[in-house]
């Protein structure tokens, strides 16, 4: 139980750092002429992740946690480290395009396209196989494959708008 408690608490503090980096991160992107595209999805990708943690916490506070897919969930968070540093200051979550800006062309963006999203989609996954709960990982992937159907439409759309223009994710 400790274990758990510990996992999760570590999740749940990360994701609240993030969000205030990406806030800090958006508030200067928009200050330098950035305009936000896909606004209309975003309360879904808060709510779906809000959800999805929240859940854990309901489910698997006091549940074992397997060795083998916390390394994968930590390998993961390995990625997303370099994702972020990659991206610095231009990344948020949120779609913002800085016209002027050239596509970022380091890390992990030289190989994947959407890094990020990748990262996302094997948390959603993973974090919950930790605490053997692959129903539980299988719906929020399937909800989280939906909304990402979304977001990256809505994403290369908007990095169509001009041909060096990007807010990777």
């Amino acid at each position: 139980m400790i274990a758990s408690v510990l996992i999760l608490g570590l999740v749940t503090a990360q994701r609240l750092v993030e969000l205030v980096v990406a806030r800090r991160n958006t508030r200067r992107l928009l200050a330098m002429g950035g305009v936000e595209r896909g606004a209309e999805h975003y309360p879904l990708i808060v709510g779906l992740h809000a959800a999805w943690l929240a859940g854990l916490w309901w489910l698997a506070w006091d549940r074992p946690s397997n060795l083998a897919w916390l390394a994968v969930y930590a390998a993961l968070e390995a990625f997303r480290i370099w994702v972020l540093v990659s991206l610095g200051g231009r990344w948020t979550t949120r779609i913002i395009v800085v016209p002027g800006e050239s596509l970022v062309r380091k890390g992990p963006y030289r190989f994947v396209p959407h890094p990020n999203y990748a990262v996302v989609v094997g948390e959603i996954a993973v974090l919950p196989l930790v605490f053997a709960l692959p129903a539980y990982a299988l719906i929020f992937s399937v909800l989280n494959a939906a909304i990402l159907w979304m977001r990256i439409r809505a994403e290369e759309g908007a990095l169509g708008e001009t041909s060096e223009t990007r807010r990777p994710t």
